[in-house]
């Protein structure tokens, strides 16, 4: 167990203050439902409310020079159905967007999600704010009034600031004979295209992770829209006067969630505010490369003890467990080959191997696919030999998180802890060994819920309990002993809470389900 120590560093002080705010979060919207753990998801919802709303819109406009501005103006008199409301939404959605992009890179970043096997989905993940605010910049153009110009200008001024251009983009896009339909035209397909780009990237960024979540919870996203929905009827979008190249306004409303841009550069110049945002970016990229946060060990595969059932393929959130020819003589036609690279080392897939069962004879347990970090051979010798130490009358076996609630410090006489990697390397025989082991009672503790540090493990772990996915706990082992607790690194007061309130349940119940002292273990064939 000491090899623990030498796992990946939990979050410093940014990270643990993260979970307190979102502990907060947590009492209004519950751990299911909190929206800081599904920022990705909500990216993806706000997304396509806004395309959903753009197309609308985009029925009802006039592409070309001299009806843009009008067609706006009708769609804000109500001359095409919820055309002010549409436009709104869509205005309201993509500030969204941008609003839980920028929550989702912070919050990745306060928790140290960068380096590693994480480092794909890091620098895929710093490309999106490039399109997101280009197309949001380019959507003002589009209607053509006086912000549209002041936009467009202050882009065009900073694109210029580019050797290459030298000053002839200003020249000649602001310019009264190049405002034609032709322009126009480039405004529309720049404002589709880069969109796509955008989804692209989108795309990309969550390839090495499976199951990807990119829908939020049905209730979240009634929430979100309801709430969008609200704003922009209680606050409908002002379309200024028509574009007048002869002059710009000292005074414009500036949407600070895109066009922050143009203000700093005026406060900065071109070259300055390249200068902040080419280092801006060149440090986020380069954080994965630079980092000295350590990588765990990966899974490692025993061909002796591997069937290819491909439970492992199938549980592995990031995809690093793949399923190949058998490459020994054993008569199985796969075996599971892990990728070091795409490995997080969280031993999900350890649970899930059926043969990770503590009721096989021998002086050690050697499983299909295991984790050097912590062998699950290990943890039954933890178990067999602290389990005989349980005095009292609710005596309880904790199986705890490395990331989640410290569960070292709930150990008493009728208490123990076994801290693995995850919940869910937790494999459900092990949970009926405790029992049979003297355990009255078995508490698996995990992340709080939704907010795995592996992103699914309670998933799995939960499913395995409830005996919907395999492996699955046998159905003779009495669930009314058994409880998953959801407690995230600064919930260890809820942890306590929740371990009193089970043994209370415990102590209620009719003695009979364990028995102390390990029974005499029969052979059981090994899987593969």
């Amino acid at each position: 167990m000491a090899a623990l120590a030498t796992l990946l560093p939990a979050p410093g002080p940014a990270g643990l203050a993260l979970e307190r705010l979102e502990g907060l979060f947590d009492r209004a919207f519950g751990q299911r439902l909190n929206p800081w753990r599904h920022l990705g998801a909500l990216a993806f919802f706000c997304f396509w409310l806004c395309a959903a709303t753009g197309i609308w819109i985009y029925v009802a406009f006039d592409t070309s020079a001299t009806g843009a501005w009008a067609s706006v103006a009708a769609l804000d008199r109500g001359d095409f159905p919820l055309g002010a409301f549409a436009r709104a939404l869509h205005r309201y959605s993509a500030d969204a967007m941008v609003v839980v992009v920028v929550a989702h890179l912070v919050r990745e970043l306060a928790r140290r999600h960068h380096a590693t096997f994480r480092r794909y989905a890091w620098v895929t993940g710093v490309l999106l704010p490039l399109p997101l605010l280009a197309a949001g910049i380019g959507g003002y153009w589009l209607p053509w009034d006086q912000l549209a110009l002041w936009s467009l200008t202050a882009t065009t001024e900073w694109l210029d600031a580019i050797p290459l251009f030298d000053g002839a983009l200003t020249r000649n896009v602001i310019d009264a004979g190049q405002v034609n339909d032709r322009l126009f035209s480039l405004f529309i397909f720049l404002h589709i295209g880069i969109p796509l780009a955008l989804l692209a990237t989108m795309w990309a960024h969550i390839q090495r992770v499976s199951p990807a979540r990119t829908q939020p919870p049905r209730a979240l996203a009634a929430g979100t829209l309801a709430a969008l929905a609200a704003l922009s009827l209680a606050a409908p979008l002002e379309l200024l006067p028509p574009a007048d190249l002869s002059s710009l306004p000292e005074r414009l409303p500036v949407d600070w969630f895109y066009l922050f841009a143009h203000p700093a550069m005026a406060a900065m110049s071109p070259e300055g505010l390249w200068a902040v945002v080419l280092a801006a970016f060149a440090v986020l990229a380069a954080m994965p490369f630079a980092s000295r946060i350590a990588r765990a060990p990966a899974a490692r595969v025993s061909l002796a003890n591997c069937n290819g059932c491909a439970r492992c393929f199938a549980d592995c959130p990031f995809g690093a467990v793949t399923m190949v020819p058998r490459s020994d003589d054993r008569p199985h036609p796969r075996e599971a080959r892990v990728d070091s690279a795409l490995c997080a080392g969280c031993g999900i897939c350890t649970g899930a191997c059926p043969s990770s069962t503590p009721f096989r004879r021998g002086e050690s347990l050697v499983t299909g696919i295991d984790m050097p970090s912590l062998p699950i051979g290990e943890a039954r010798e933890a178990l067999e030999r602290r389990a005989r130490t349980l005095e009292g009358e609710a005596r309880i076996v904790v199986f705890g998180c490395r990331w989640a609630a410290d569960t070292a410090s709930l150990e008493r006489p009728d208490t123990v802890a076994i801290a693995l990697l995850c919940a869910a390397m937790t494999p459900p025989s092990f949970i009926e060994y405790a029992l049979r082991a003297g355990a009255d009672g078995v508490l698996v503790a995990g992340c709080r819920e939704g907010d795995c540090e592996f992103r699914v493990g309670s998933e799995p772990a939960a499913a395995r309990l409830a005996g919907v996915r395999a492996p699955a706990l046998r159905p003779s082992v009495p669930r009314e002993r058994i409880r998953l607790a959801f407690a995230g690194r600064t919930d260890g007061a809820r942890l306590r809470a929740e371990l009193e309130d089970f043994r209370r349940h415990l102590r209620r119940l009719q003695p009979g389900a364990a028995s102390p002292g390990l029974p005499p273990r029969r052979q059981e064939p090994r899987h593969g």
